[in-house]
């Protein structure tokens, strides 16, 4: 059992690293990119990085305290897709792209699969169903993110292809 309770203070310790990381990256994307859709949706995944952290810090308490696994439910967050809709909605038609923003893209969508990797490497390792669940509900949050991500990549770089394909136009000219 305090073999357990180690690894998991542990991956507790790096998981609040990873989110910090995270959190420091999407403020500076948000900051640089010159796309309003991309400033929206770097500052909401720093947003989601903190809530993240806070989260894992919470837990950390209560196992360090001997307290155990807090019965706090973690609930996903699934307001990515709205956010970026009502990001699209309000940037208009001129939007400006450059280069940077797809490595922007790019960089975080790498960070986001090393996370759900992470948090499902975490999940296989638990010793408990709550510790279980919460770790996999944190991967699918992360490949959501990372989805997402893949979404603004092609709205950037194939905006065509990326209105065609998400407003379900027909160029069949009926």
């Amino acid at each position: 059992m305090i073999e357990a309770e180690s690894r998991l203070i542990e991956a507790l310790k790096f998981a609040i690293q990873m989110e910090l990381d995270g959190k420091k990256y999407y403020l500076q994307a948000s900051k640089q990119s010159t796309n309003p859709v991309g400033k929206e949706l770097f500052t909401w995944l720093a947003r989601q990085e903190d809530r993240h952290r806070q989260t894992f810090e919470e837990i950390f308490k209560s196992i360090a305290n001997k307290q155990g696994w807090p019965t706090r439910q973690v609930k996903p967050d699934s307001s990515m897709s709205t956010i970026f809709a009502e990001a699209i909605k309000n940037a208009g038609n001129n939007i400006p792209v450059k280069k940077a923003e797809s490595e922007f893209a790019i960089k975080a969508m790498d960070m986001e699969i090393k996370s759900r990797d992470y948090y499902t490497k975490q999940a296989e390792l638990a010793t408990s169903e709550a510790e279980k669940n919460f770790f996999i509900s944190l991967s699918a949050e992360e490949q959501g993110h990372y989805l997402g991500l893949v979404d603004y990549r092609e709205y950037i770089t194939d905006p065509v292809s990326w209105f065609t394909r998400t407003e379900h136009h027909l160029l069949d000219g009926a």
